[in-house]
Protein backbone atom coordinates (compact mmCIF):
# COMPACT_ATOMS: atom_id res chain seq x y z
CA UNK A 1 0.00 0.00 0.00
CA UNK A 2 2.00 2.76 -1.28
CA UNK A 3 2.02 6.43 -1.82
CA UNK A 4 2.22 8.01 -4.94
CA UNK A 5 2.87 11.89 -5.49
CA UNK A 6 2.28 12.36 -9.47
CA UNK A 7 2.48 16.02 -11.40
CA UNK A 8 0.27 15.43 -14.32
CA UNK A 9 2.00 16.83 -17.26
CA UNK A 10 -0.71 15.40 -19.82
CA UNK A 11 -4.37 15.79 -19.51
CA UNK A 12 -7.20 14.20 -21.51
CA UNK A 13 -10.73 15.73 -22.45
CA UNK A 14 -12.28 12.55 -22.98
CA UNK A 15 -12.10 9.43 -20.95
CA UNK A 16 -10.83 5.96 -23.02
CA UNK A 17 -8.16 3.42 -22.98
CA UNK A 18 -5.12 5.80 -23.13
CA UNK A 19 -1.68 5.01 -22.21
CA UNK A 20 -1.44 5.23 -18.44
CA UNK A 21 0.69 8.26 -16.94
CA UNK A 22 1.21 5.72 -13.21
CA UNK A 23 0.81 2.31 -12.19
CA UNK A 24 -0.78 1.62 -9.30
CA UNK A 25 -2.01 -1.60 -6.92
CA UNK A 26 -4.89 -2.43 -4.54
CA UNK A 27 -4.99 0.07 -1.82
CA UNK A 28 -2.47 2.61 -2.71
CA UNK A 29 -2.95 6.44 -2.33
CA UNK A 30 -1.82 9.14 -4.63
CA UNK A 31 -1.40 12.39 -4.02
CA UNK A 32 -2.09 14.36 -7.49
CA UNK A 33 -3.93 18.11 -9.13
CA UNK A 34 -6.28 18.87 -11.23
CA UNK A 35 -6.54 21.80 -13.45
CA UNK A 36 -9.90 23.64 -14.00
CA UNK A 37 -12.54 22.64 -17.06
CA UNK A 38 -10.39 25.50 -19.10
CA UNK A 39 -7.17 24.21 -17.96
CA UNK A 40 -5.72 26.61 -16.17
CA UNK A 41 -3.17 25.19 -13.18
CA UNK A 42 -2.59 26.08 -9.93
CA UNK A 43 -1.00 29.53 -10.77
CA UNK A 44 -3.67 30.50 -13.09
CA UNK A 45 -2.17 29.57 -15.89
CA UNK A 46 -3.76 28.03 -19.47
CA UNK A 47 -1.42 24.55 -19.76
CA UNK A 48 -4.00 22.79 -21.49
CA UNK A 49 -6.87 22.76 -23.60
CA UNK A 50 -10.01 23.27 -22.10
CA UNK A 51 -12.93 20.68 -22.13
CA UNK A 52 -12.52 19.15 -18.56
CA UNK A 53 -8.89 18.15 -18.92
CA UNK A 54 -8.55 15.23 -16.57
CA UNK A 55 -5.64 13.80 -15.18
CA UNK A 56 -4.95 10.00 -15.49
CA UNK A 57 -5.44 7.70 -16.60
CA UNK A 58 -4.23 5.79 -13.47
CA UNK A 59 -3.88 2.35 -14.22
CA UNK A 60 -5.03 -0.39 -11.46
CA UNK A 61 -2.91 -3.57 -11.23
CA UNK A 62 -5.06 -6.44 -11.24
CA UNK A 63 -7.96 -4.58 -12.21
CA UNK A 64 -10.13 -6.82 -15.26
CA UNK A 65 -13.51 -6.53 -16.43
CA UNK A 66 -16.17 -7.75 -14.39
CA UNK A 67 -14.14 -6.23 -11.31
CA UNK A 68 -15.31 -3.56 -9.20
CA UNK A 69 -13.13 -0.93 -8.65
CA UNK A 70 -13.44 1.65 -5.41
CA UNK A 71 -12.04 5.19 -5.03
CA UNK A 72 -11.90 6.54 -1.79
CA UNK A 73 -11.55 10.81 -1.87
CA UNK A 74 -9.19 11.43 1.06
CA UNK A 75 -8.81 14.99 0.20
CA UNK A 76 -10.42 17.24 -2.49
CA UNK A 77 -9.35 21.26 -2.16
CA UNK A 78 -9.02 24.26 -4.07
CA UNK A 79 -5.35 25.46 -4.49
CA UNK A 80 -5.39 28.82 -5.64
CA UNK A 81 -7.58 32.00 -4.79
CA UNK A 82 -9.41 33.03 -8.40
CA UNK A 83 -12.28 30.94 -9.63
CA UNK A 84 -14.59 31.52 -12.52
CA UNK A 85 -18.42 30.67 -13.27
CA UNK A 86 -20.56 31.16 -15.86
CA UNK A 87 -23.56 33.67 -15.09
CA UNK A 88 -26.62 32.10 -17.20
CA UNK A 89 -29.03 29.05 -16.99
CA UNK A 90 -29.51 26.54 -19.33
CA UNK A 91 -32.16 27.24 -21.66
CA UNK A 92 -33.11 23.26 -21.04
CA UNK A 93 -34.05 24.01 -17.24
CA UNK A 94 -36.62 27.19 -17.74
CA UNK A 95 -39.93 27.32 -19.56
CA UNK A 96 -39.45 27.43 -23.08
CA UNK A 97 -41.45 31.31 -23.54
CA UNK A 98 -38.97 32.68 -20.76
CA UNK A 99 -35.85 31.81 -23.09
CA UNK A 100 -36.33 35.20 -24.89
CA UNK A 101 -36.17 37.04 -21.28
CA UNK A 102 -32.67 35.65 -20.76
CA UNK A 103 -29.62 37.56 -20.55
CA UNK A 104 -27.98 37.25 -24.30
CA UNK A 105 -23.88 38.27 -23.58
CA UNK A 106 -22.82 35.53 -21.75
CA UNK A 107 -20.10 36.92 -19.84
CA UNK A 108 -17.68 35.33 -16.66
CA UNK A 109 -18.10 35.83 -13.27
CA UNK A 110 -14.83 35.86 -10.79
CA UNK A 111 -14.18 34.29 -7.44
CA UNK A 112 -11.78 35.38 -4.48
CA UNK A 113 -10.89 32.53 -2.35
CA UNK A 114 -10.17 32.56 1.42
CA UNK A 115 -8.55 29.33 1.64
CA UNK A 116 -7.57 29.36 5.26
CA UNK A 117 -11.39 30.67 5.97
CA UNK A 118 -12.96 28.09 3.77
CA UNK A 119 -14.86 30.88 1.84
CA UNK A 120 -15.29 32.03 -1.90
CA UNK A 121 -16.56 35.80 -2.70
CA UNK A 122 -17.95 36.86 -5.60
CA UNK A 123 -15.88 39.88 -7.15
CA UNK A 124 -16.89 40.09 -10.80
CA UNK A 125 -18.92 41.35 -12.80
CA UNK A 126 -19.55 44.75 -10.57
CA UNK A 127 -23.01 45.89 -12.20
CA UNK A 128 -24.74 42.80 -9.87
CA UNK A 129 -26.51 43.28 -6.82
CA UNK A 130 -24.73 40.40 -4.96
CA UNK A 131 -21.28 41.54 -5.50
CA UNK A 132 -19.24 40.39 -2.28
CA UNK A 133 -21.75 37.42 -1.94
CA UNK A 134 -19.70 35.03 0.01
CA UNK A 135 -19.93 31.47 0.15
CA UNK A 136 -19.00 28.44 2.05
CA UNK A 137 -16.30 26.10 -0.33
CA UNK A 138 -17.72 23.06 -1.35
CA UNK A 139 -15.07 21.12 -3.06
CA UNK A 140 -16.29 18.46 -5.13
CA UNK A 141 -15.45 16.56 -8.66
CA UNK A 142 -17.53 17.46 -11.39
CA UNK A 143 -16.04 14.49 -13.78
CA UNK A 144 -14.34 11.62 -13.05
CA UNK A 145 -14.53 7.92 -13.81
CA UNK A 146 -12.84 4.62 -15.26
CA UNK A 147 -12.25 3.92 -19.37
CA UNK A 148 -15.42 2.66 -21.03
CA UNK A 149 -16.51 -0.45 -22.59
CA UNK A 150 -16.18 -1.59 -26.06
CA UNK A 151 -12.97 0.62 -26.78
CA UNK A 152 -15.32 3.96 -26.49
CA UNK A 153 -13.45 7.40 -26.18
CA UNK A 154 -16.36 9.47 -24.99
CA UNK A 155 -15.97 13.08 -23.95
CA UNK A 156 -15.23 14.75 -20.42
CA UNK A 157 -18.35 16.91 -21.28
CA UNK A 158 -21.10 13.85 -20.66
CA UNK A 159 -21.25 10.44 -18.51
CA UNK A 160 -22.85 7.21 -18.89
CA UNK A 161 -21.72 3.64 -17.25
CA UNK A 162 -18.20 4.04 -16.47
CA UNK A 163 -18.65 7.71 -14.53
CA UNK A 164 -17.65 10.85 -16.22
CA UNK A 165 -19.25 14.33 -16.04
CA UNK A 166 -21.64 13.92 -13.33
CA UNK A 167 -21.72 17.14 -11.96
CA UNK A 168 -22.98 15.89 -8.29
CA UNK A 169 -22.11 17.92 -5.76
CA UNK A 170 -22.35 15.04 -3.10
CA UNK A 171 -18.85 14.13 -4.54
CA UNK A 172 -17.13 15.31 -1.66
CA UNK A 173 -14.36 14.37 0.47
CA UNK A 174 -14.78 11.24 2.97
CA UNK A 175 -16.99 9.73 -0.43
CA UNK A 176 -16.19 6.09 -2.13
CA UNK A 177 -17.32 5.95 -5.67
CA UNK A 178 -17.48 2.18 -6.56
CA UNK A 179 -17.05 1.77 -10.69
CA UNK A 180 -17.67 -0.85 -12.81
CA UNK A 181 -13.92 -2.22 -14.79
CA UNK A 182 -14.65 -2.39 -18.59
CA UNK A 183 -10.89 -2.62 -19.36
CA UNK A 184 -8.02 -4.09 -17.98
CA UNK A 185 -6.34 -1.61 -15.33
CA UNK A 186 -9.91 -0.27 -15.06
CA UNK A 187 -8.09 3.58 -16.27
CA UNK A 188 -9.23 5.94 -14.16
CA UNK A 189 -9.35 9.40 -14.53
CA UNK A 190 -10.59 13.15 -13.24
CA UNK A 191 -10.71 16.43 -12.79
CA UNK A 192 -13.09 19.32 -12.75
CA UNK A 193 -12.65 20.87 -9.54
CA UNK A 194 -15.85 22.47 -8.20
CA UNK A 195 -15.27 25.10 -5.18
CA UNK A 196 -19.36 25.47 -4.80
CA UNK A 197 -22.33 24.18 -6.99
CA UNK A 198 -25.99 24.10 -6.88
CA UNK A 199 -27.75 20.73 -7.74
CA UNK A 200 -27.98 20.47 -11.41
CA UNK A 201 -25.31 22.40 -12.54
CA UNK A 202 -27.96 24.57 -14.25
CA UNK A 203 -25.58 27.22 -15.43
CA UNK A 204 -23.30 25.20 -17.02
CA UNK A 205 -20.48 25.49 -14.38
CA UNK A 206 -19.50 25.56 -10.49
CA UNK A 207 -17.17 27.69 -9.12
CA UNK A 208 -14.56 26.19 -11.79
CA UNK A 209 -11.14 25.75 -9.95
CA UNK A 210 -7.67 23.56 -9.99
CA UNK A 211 -7.63 21.32 -7.30
CA UNK A 212 -5.22 19.67 -4.79
CA UNK A 213 -6.28 15.66 -4.85
CA UNK A 214 -5.54 12.69 -3.20
CA UNK A 215 -7.26 9.23 -3.57
CA UNK A 216 -6.90 5.94 -2.39
CA UNK A 217 -8.01 2.80 -4.37
CA UNK A 218 -9.55 -0.58 -3.38
CA UNK A 219 -10.25 -3.34 -6.51
CA UNK A 220 -13.00 -5.47 -5.35
CA UNK A 221 -12.20 -8.84 -7.19
CA UNK A 222 -15.11 -10.62 -9.29
CA UNK A 223 -17.62 -7.82 -7.90
CA UNK A 224 -19.54 -6.61 -11.05
CA UNK A 225 -22.28 -3.65 -10.83
CA UNK A 226 -23.46 -1.85 -13.79
CA UNK A 227 -23.89 1.77 -12.92
CA UNK A 228 -21.79 3.98 -11.03
CA UNK A 229 -22.13 3.37 -6.63
CA UNK A 230 -21.01 5.42 -3.70
CA UNK A 231 -21.37 5.84 -0.01
CA UNK A 232 -20.46 8.06 3.03
CA UNK A 233 -21.11 7.63 6.27
CA UNK A 234 -25.21 8.40 5.88
CA UNK A 235 -26.44 6.85 2.69
CA UNK A 236 -25.90 4.27 0.23
CA UNK A 237 -26.58 5.92 -3.16
CA UNK A 238 -26.77 4.46 -6.97
CA UNK A 239 -25.88 6.76 -9.79
CA UNK A 240 -27.37 6.53 -13.32
CA UNK A 241 -26.36 8.74 -16.46
CA UNK A 242 -28.85 9.30 -19.37
CA UNK A 243 -31.28 11.54 -21.27
CA UNK A 244 -34.53 12.26 -20.88
CA UNK A 245 -34.02 12.78 -16.98
CA UNK A 246 -36.40 9.88 -16.57
CA UNK A 247 -34.29 7.45 -17.83
CA UNK A 248 -31.34 8.42 -15.69
CA UNK A 249 -33.41 7.95 -12.85
CA UNK A 250 -34.64 5.04 -13.68
CA UNK A 251 -31.39 3.48 -13.97
CA UNK A 252 -30.22 4.66 -10.16
CA UNK A 253 -33.48 3.19 -8.60
CA UNK A 254 -32.62 -0.40 -10.86
CA UNK A 255 -28.52 -0.19 -9.83
CA UNK A 256 -30.19 0.72 -6.08
CA UNK A 257 -32.49 -2.29 -6.20
CA UNK A 258 -29.49 -4.50 -7.12
CA UNK A 259 -27.34 -3.56 -4.58
CA UNK A 260 -29.82 -4.55 -1.93
CA UNK A 261 -30.49 -7.50 -3.26
CA UNK A 262 -27.26 -8.69 -3.80
CA UNK A 263 -25.15 -7.32 -0.61
CA UNK A 264 -27.78 -6.82 2.07
CA UNK A 265 -30.10 -9.76 1.21
CA UNK A 266 -33.59 -8.36 1.20
CA UNK A 267 -35.88 -10.32 -1.59
CA UNK A 268 -37.86 -8.03 -4.33
CA UNK A 269 -40.55 -7.18 -1.68
CA UNK A 270 -38.71 -6.17 0.95
CA UNK A 271 -36.93 -4.24 -1.60
CA UNK A 272 -39.27 -1.91 -3.11
CA UNK A 273 -41.29 -1.76 0.48
CA UNK A 274 -37.95 -0.22 1.80
CA UNK A 275 -37.69 1.82 -1.37
CA UNK A 276 -41.31 2.79 -1.63
CA UNK A 277 -41.04 4.46 1.60
CA UNK A 278 -37.78 5.45 2.40
CA UNK A 279 -35.88 6.79 -1.22
CA UNK A 280 -34.64 9.74 -1.90
CA UNK A 281 -33.44 11.48 -4.91
CA UNK A 282 -30.80 14.19 -6.04
CA UNK A 283 -30.11 15.92 -9.37
CA UNK A 284 -26.40 15.55 -10.70
CA UNK A 285 -26.00 17.47 -14.24
CA UNK A 286 -29.45 18.56 -16.04
CA UNK A 287 -26.74 20.75 -18.47
CA UNK A 288 -25.26 18.23 -20.56
CA UNK A 289 -26.23 15.48 -23.22
CA UNK A 290 -26.60 12.68 -20.52
CA UNK A 291 -28.34 14.00 -17.39
CA UNK A 292 -27.22 12.70 -13.57
CA UNK A 293 -29.77 11.58 -11.08
CA UNK A 294 -28.95 9.96 -7.69
CA UNK A 295 -30.71 7.68 -6.07
CA UNK A 296 -30.09 7.24 -2.10
CA UNK A 297 -31.15 5.52 0.88
CA UNK A 298 -30.14 6.03 4.93
CA UNK A 299 -27.82 3.13 5.90
CA UNK A 300 -29.19 3.34 9.47
CA UNK A 301 -32.46 1.44 7.89
CA UNK A 302 -30.21 -1.33 6.09
CA UNK A 303 -30.59 -4.62 7.78
CA UNK A 304 -27.45 -5.74 9.41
Amino acid sequence: MAIHRFQPNVYYTALGSYEPVLRITNGDTVVTTTVDNAGRDASDQQVTPGGNPQTGPFYVEGAEPGDTLAVRFDKLWPNRHIGRTSTIIASNVVDPYYVAEMPKEHITAEWEFDLEKGTATLVKPDETKLRRLTLPLAPMLGCFGVAPPRGQIISAGTSSTHGGNMDYKGFVAGVTVYFPVFVPGALLFMGDGHAVQGDGEIVGTGIEISFDVQFTVKLLKGKKINWPRAENEEYILTVGNARPLDQALQHATTEMIRWLQEDFGLDARATHILLGQCVEYEVGNVFDPAYTMVCKLKKQLLPT
